[in-house]
């Protein structure tokens, strides 16, 4: 069997090598100028996200809520571990809390931010999970859980989620806001708004996949 697929990966190298590319050269094409152009964000990667492929980003939303689902129904049935592993001495508890800082202040600018530069809501998210994961590793988990409930994050996430859905819904039949002045804050129609919402949902999912495997195996 070895054999086939040496030949076959042999036959592909010499393909790619003899016959010529049909490809068109992307320089006549200017395929970025133009995703620039009709997603009115300077920032292409995100128009094709939020915008060209938005089938595919509401997947991926859609495969990160199952996910957390998931933890919660694997861990909903084992018993909570009285002995929680954290950083007790001081310095690692000041260098986690000033990179939680530091996280959550690069999480903002790239939600509101990532339709101007490289960025986005799914880098967002993960910056502001570990903003949550650091602060978790030094502070008390009940606190952490208390704020999680005080401020009703779950809800939050799921709404999040909905609006999400609401708004991708509306972008693929054609309902735009008006992209405004390209380069601005306020501009490129949805996608701003999206990215915002990615951000909270995976900030949010990482929090409560946070506690729960802080309840319930004692450490992240």
């Amino acid at each position: 069997m070895k054999w086939i697929y040496l030949a076959f990966g042999i036959a592909l190298y010499l393909k790619m090598l003899v016959f010529p590319n049909l490809a068109i050269e992307a320089a006549d094409l200017a395929i970025a100028e133009t995703i620039v152009a009709e997603s009115g964000v300077p920032n292409a990667v995100s128009g094709i996200i939020l915008r060209n492929r938005l089938y595919d980003t509401g997947f991926e939303v859609m495969v990160f809520t199952l996910a957390i689902m998931g933890v919660r129904f694997l861990l909903s049935d084992e018993e909570t571990t009285p002995n929680v592993k954290q950083f007790t001495d001081s310095p690692s508890i000041m260098l986690a809390r000033l990179g939680a800082t530091i996280a959550a202040l690069i999480s903002i600018e790239l939600a509101i931010r990532g339709h101007l530069s490289p960025g986005g809501g799914f880098a967002a998210g993960v910056a502001g999970g570990t903003a949550i994961g650091l602060v978790a590793i030094t502070s008390s988990s009940k606190w952490m859980d208390e704020i999680y409930q005080r401020w009703n994050a779950a809800i939050l996430e799921k709404i999040s989620v909905l609006i999400f859905f609401v708004l991708a819904a509306l972008s693929l039949i054609g309902l735009e806001l008006p992209h405004g002045e390209l380069g601005t804050l306020f501009s490129g129609g949805w996608i701003t708004v999206l990215n915002i919402l990615v951000a909270i949902k995976v900030a949010l999912g990482s929090w409560a996949a946070i506690l729960l495997f802080i309840r319930h195996r004692g450490l992240l």
